[in-house]
């Protein structure tokens, strides 16, 4: 028998020997229960409980009333309960002061199993998201996930911290890509190298690990390299580049494959195609987070606080990538808001404003309409 359901049979048991035991039992739902006889059975002593039993506040020995009572109510709602299993239950608990111990036992079991559920349901959207071109489910329920891994470690009695697992430990596989990936970063690259402006338009939220291909992101890194320095961007040195980085010698780059990228068409918009690149990248990592998180549950010798710990750490990734996302897909602020105006500005328009709003009067005549008059009246004055 595994561990797990001895501790909850003996839990049970000692509720059932000994109804106040429910007390220190507070923080347990009958959710945690891995058996649903189990979970049924514990539900129906806490609404006993909550409908205050007389039994519960009696001294010495438990009445028969009080099993009878918990096994029918809980036979209501579950199949396979039977008077006899309750003895079962009683015989499984050593003691029955461990009732809290017990308790923390089935605690622990329900974190992993819950923990694993989530884990599972975030590959799966990620897997979905890649497929439809779209990061929104995969986003809820990672989403969904944190608040789940939250509210363990509230329970649980611990602080949700991030925490890295050993490096020693095997890493989580990267999950398999369409070919679609492969040549929108093969794009990507001939635009970015025969339109080295067209790199402002990615640098801010693109980065060489969004990159399927473990070559095309060592690529992407030399061009930013390139750009940081003010240097041109050709084929002969961004080759150059390769290899001061060891690219060529380690056998990630061959000459010519950086000879055909920088010898593409390079037709095509780098925004457009980061952001493909972007997505793709987001429900990957999605979808390892989500394998090294279903990797640390199905852990049965990790601990609850480091198991929630390794889970919040894995999901830092993806969050760190989200960010970019945003950044990326943004739609763009108005200039208003976001360039105010100066002194200057505020004081001429201002100005401008003051004269708008003044009675509008009669336009003043020509200045050679003005002194038309007063010559033709000197003139009859000195005639």
């Amino acid at each position: 028998m595994k561990p797990l359901l001895r501790a909850e049979q003996a839990v049970l048991g000692a509720v059932l020997l000994d109804p106040g035991q429910l007390a220190s039992l507070a923080w347990l739902e009958p959710g945690h229960f891995y058996r649903p006889t189990h979970r049924a059975l514990f539900a129906a002593m806490r609404d006993l409980h909550h409908a205050g039993q007389p039994v519960l506040v009696a001294k010495g020995n438990v009445p028969l009333d009080w099993v009878a009572g918990a096994v029918a109510q809980a036979s209501r709602n579950v199949h396979g309960l039977s008077p006899s299993y309750t003895h079962t239950l009683i015989a499984a608990c050593p003691r029955t002061r461990h009732a809290a111990m017990y308790g923390r036992m089935v605690l622990e079991g329900a974190i992993h199993r819950t923990i694993t559920e989530h884990a599972v349901r975030l590959h799966q959207a990620a897997r979905a998201d890649a497929l439809r071109g779209e990061v929104d489910d995969a986003l809820h329920q990672a989403d969904v996930l944190a608040g789940v891994l939250s509210e363990l470690a509230r329970r649980w009695g611990t602080q949700p911290r991030p925490t890295a697992r050993p490096s020693a430990e095997t890493p989580a596989p990267v999950p398999a890509v369409g070919e679609r990936v492969f040549q929108d970063e093969q794009l990507l690259l001939e635009v970015l190298t025969n339109q080295p402006r067209a790199m402002d338009e990615v640098i801010g939220w693109l980065r060489p690990a969004d990159f399927a291909d473990h070559a095309h992101g060592q690529l992407y890194r030399c061009l930013g390299a390139l750009r940081h320095r003010g240097e041109p961007i050709d084929e002969v040195t961004v080759l150059w580049e390769a290899q001061r980085r060891g690219l060529l010698a380690d056998g990630t780059l061959t000459p010519d494959a950086v000879r055909d990228l920088c010898a593409g068409a390079g037709a095509g918009s780098a925004e457009y195609l980061g952001e493909q690149i972007l997505r793709s990248s987001l429900t990957r990592t999605a979808a390892t987070s989500a394998t090294a998180i279903r990797a640390a549950a199905e852990n049965e010798a990790l601990a609850p606080g480091q198991l929630i710990s390794h889970a919040l750490h894995a999901l830092c990734r993806l969050d760190e990538v989200r960010t970019r996302w945003r950044a990326a897909t943004a739609p763009p602020a108005s200039t208003t808001a976001q360039s105010p105006l100066s002194p200057t500005a505020r004081v001429a328009a201002a100005q401008a404003r003051s004269r708008s709003l003044q009675p509008t009067s009669r336009a003043p005549a020509p200045a050679t309409a003005r002194t038309a008059p007063a010559t033709a009246q000197s003139a009859r004055h000195h005639s």
